[in-house]
């Protein structure tokens, strides 16, 4: 499934659509460069899962917990880390354990420990202009946007 937005907001608005149709449990490996919309995603996600709290990158924190919707949201920036044995020390599979959506920055650090994710590729093509590819996982055909 491939998109085109042109501004964060409609970033998040895919992300929001993707958020009301997840499932717990799902992870989400996100793969673009420094300032593609990971994080605009995220807010949209968020939003989608019905939680109303300030998502923020959680590049210094390397997760942010969101519970305040209907499933709990965990945003992991895995920037800082060198492999997926760094990943298993911060209590990733505790984080599995919770039912949660496991949204992670920089997956492409820890990709063997993530399984079955769903891909999302974001793509810079111009100053606002995005590409949105998600792949893999259980992604629902039908996004209402």
């Amino acid at each position: 499934m491939q998109f085109i937005t042109n501004s964060p907001e409609e970033t998040e608005k895919i992300g929001a659509a993707l958020g009301k149709t997840i499932k717990p449990g799902t992870v989400i490996a996100y793969r673009g460069d420094l300032g593609a919309g990971k994080t605009a995603f995220t807010r949209g996600l968020a939003r989608g899962l019905g939680s109303a709290e300030l998502v923020t990158s959680p590049t210094y924190t390397i997760v942010n917990e969101y519970l305040g919707g209907r499933i709990p949201l965990f945003h992991f920036d895995m920037y800082r880390l060198h492999s997926s044995d760094d990943l298993w020390d911060i209590g990733w599979e505790d984080y599995l354990e919770r039912g949660g959506v496991c949204a992670v920055e920089w997956s492409e650090n820890v990709a063997d420990a993530l399984e079955d994710p769903i891909f999302i590729t974001i793509e810079k093509l111009g100053d606002e202009t995005r590409q949105i590819r998600l792949e893999g996982g259980e992604i629902l055909a039908d996004l209402s946007l």
